[in-house]
């Protein structure tokens, strides 16, 4: 029935842009089922939209585009970003997907692979090489009827816990909120995995449902977690490949030559401000946790978080064997970290 929703919304949209091509007018839309206030969203706006009809003009192109905004979900939410992109309901999008194990495995694998990279700007151009290496990143994209334009990246992972930790040995039988594949990162530790959402994660904690959570500094920071799990402790688990910004094949094949070349210029630069936000970011929130006299912030010493890193099962390995390009994409993916000149904690490609 949702989905039967989406695609009507999508058939008056497309019967609306049979009237966008005005001359060399292109009308789009680009949107986000989150607030353009986050990392992987706001380029869509201050870079893509900013920049688009500049670099057309620039390059003598009599072409222009006529761009709609829509974020902060208002034409879609959360769990419909890859199907509003596919659909059409949207042009344009960030897609998340993390939210896509079934569908798009591939662009799952870091989260079978903790401990390799906290550079979220390093994984982004590995990403966006590896698209262009191995077709069948792509095709995951083309099934479901979108060019993939350009990745996106979340900042490493680490704890707010209402308890000091100094050993993975702190974390046995504590609650921590962990979901998804993140459940089996904080298991291997001893810990009880339980399942929550950003938005649910303070209330979960200052009710005593969990007795920490392990997080994205840049998601947890606004949302003042560290109110009521005021002990921070960096372990840099990784960053992550969380999706992209790409663009309904239907509408990519409507674009002259010329401005599908501006997107796709643009979808890498997407890439790149993303990276740079979400590292600027996150020294600026590290700075101010570190600053706030409430709040006591650690770094899990370089021994444990080894300990951590063995203790952990052969999640990639498990991950890839059920997969026809798995391996494949493993290999390729710990040899360009290994290229890059990052020394991760464990190779998952052995």
């Amino acid at each position: 029935m949702k989905l039967a929703k989406l695609a009507n919304v999508a058939l008056a949209i497309s019967a609306a842009a049979t009237f966008a091509h005005a001359g060399d007018a292109h009308r789009l839309t680009i949107a986000s089922s989150h607030s353009a206030a986050l990392p992987w969203v706001a380029p869509l706006s201050t870079r893509v939209v900013a920049e688009a009809n500049d670099r057309l003009e620039a390059a003598g192109s009599q072409s222009r585009i006529d761009w709609t905004e829509a974020y902060g979900g208002s034409l879609y939410g959360y769990s419909d970003t890859l199907e509003a992109v596919g659909l059409g309901l949207t042009d344009i999008g960030w897609v998340g997907t993390f939210w896509e194990e079934s569908k798009m495995p591939y662009q799952n694998v870091t989260y079978y692979t903790p401990f390799t990279t906290n550079d979220p700007s390093l994984q982004l151009n590995i990403f966006n090489r590896l698209h262009d290496e191995l077709p069948f990143l792509n095709e995951a994209w083309e099934e479901e009827n979108q060019v993939f334009l350009g990745g996106a990246a979340a900042d490493t992972y680490h704890l707010l816990t209402t308890f000091p930790v100094n050993s993975i040995d702190d974390l046995r039988g504590r609650r921590i909120l962990a979901p998804g594949p993140s459940g089996t990162w904080i298991a291997a530790a001893g810990a009880v995995p339980v399942s929550g959402a950003l938005t649910t994660y303070y209330n979960q904690v200052e009710t005593g449902v969990a007795d920490g959570v392990l997080v994205i500094l840049t998601g947890a920071y606004p949302l003042r977690l560290h109110e009521v799990a005021p002990h921070v402790t960096l372990i840099g688990l990784g960053a992550n490949f969380i999706g992209g910004m790409s663009i309904n094949r239907d509408s990519w094949d409507g674009l002259p030559d010329d401005v599908r070349q501006v997107l796709h210029d643009l979808g890498r630069e997407y890439s790149a401000e993303n990276g740079a936000l979400l590292q600027q970011r996150y020294r600026d929130i590290v700075a101010k946790l570190d600053s706030d006299p409430k709040v006591t912030v650690s770094e899990l010493p370089e021994s444990e978080r080894m300990r951590w890193a063995e203790t952990l099962p052969d999640l990639a390995g498990d991950w890839a064997q059920d997969l026809p390009h798995g391996k494949k994409l493993l290999d390729a993916y710990m040899a360009a970290i290994a290229e890059a000149g990052e020394t991760p904690l464990r190779n998952w490609a052995n």
